[in-house]
């Protein structure tokens, strides 16, 4: 069964996720937590149902975890000042990636559940690299990271004049006045949301090359899985190579697993249900090895 969530965050926002639970039983012990990348919604990645209807019948539960940039703008309404408000990936800072993820795990954790795994598709597995680079938090138990962005080549396409336009605009101090274009070319944002994808560096911490800048990856100590689609075309380059050199970066990297599924691209086209048996029999295999340590 899938129940709406509605998970505050500490600065007010209300985040939209959907718990997906088995109908006869009110918790699992083991809850996974996928955080959604840019415009990453149910409509754009229909594989959350594949993974939460799987998930389920193994007796997992799993959380659709709706951040502020799912969908371009999100009626809401803000739990510490009362008022109706507007959130989006128009008007979305890579800053609130802390308190979206801990909004989450504070609800799994309130919700009782003993293992939680941490996982977040293409930005979303930025944010959760972003997040656990920040915090070893020990409520997540492992990480599972599903195709990551290269946001140095999502952003290639960005001209120097349309990076100045972004720079100045923040400069003299409309950073949070709407851009005179799409940023990217497809993304109507604000100026400083735009300056936070060019220049902040927050979140672009995957890198096709082996000297790029993997020092957030670098602060992970959990360990986990990383996940992607041989034909994934936001890597710039070879799918497979690019999670290697990410795993390379980690300190867990002989512990955690790489899973490549083939023929498939970024949302996983044509092979939804294949990854969603790959999440679950890592899951399993992780909660094997759970019950072996308590031997």
């Amino acid at each position: 069964m899938m129940f709406r969530l509605n998970v505050p965050t500490r600065r007010g926002v209300v985040l939209n996720g959907v718990l997906f639970r088995q109908e006869k039983k009110k918790t699992a012990d083991t809850v996974m937590i996928a955080v959604t990348g840019i415009h990453g919604n149910f409509y754009s990645n229909p594989f959350y149902y594949n993974i939460g209807n799987t998930l389920n019948a193994g007796e997992i539960d799993f959380i659709y975890a709706q951040t502020n940039d799912a969908f371009g703008r999100i009626e809401t309404v803000n739990v510490n000042t009362g008022k109706k408000e507007i959130i989006g990936s128009w008007n979305e800072r890579f800053s609130y990636t802390d308190e979206d993820i801990d909004a989450y795990m504070t609800f799994a954790e309130r919700e009782g559940y003993a293992h939680v795994i941490l996982a977040g598709h293409s930005l979303g597995a930025n944010k959760v690299i972003y997040y656990l680079s920040r915090h070893h938090d020990e409520r997540a138990e492992h990480f599972f990271l599903l195709s990551p962005a290269n946001l140095t080549y999502m952003m290639s396409g960005v001209t120097e004049r349309e990076k100045q336009i972004i720079k100045d605009q923040v400069e003299r101090g409309d950073g949070g006045k709407m851009l005179p274009f799409p940023f990217m070319g497809w993304v109507e944002c604000i100026a400083d949301t735009a300056y936070d994808w060019q220049f902040s560096g927050l979140l672009n911490n995957v890198h096709t090359a082996g000297d790029g800048d993997f020092s957030q990856a670098e602060r992970i100590t959990h360990t986990g899985a990383l996940l992607v689609g041989t034909y994934d075309n936001f890597t710039d380059g070879d799918p497979s190579e690019f999670l290697r050199n990410l795993n390379a970066h980690m300190p867990t990297a002989l512990e955690n697993r790489l899973i490549f599924i083939e023929k498939t691209g970024h949302t996983y086209q044509m092979k939804h249900q294949e990854l969603a048996d790959d999440i679950l029999r890592q899951l399993q295999e992780w909660r094997k090895e759970q019950c072996r340590s308590l031997k």
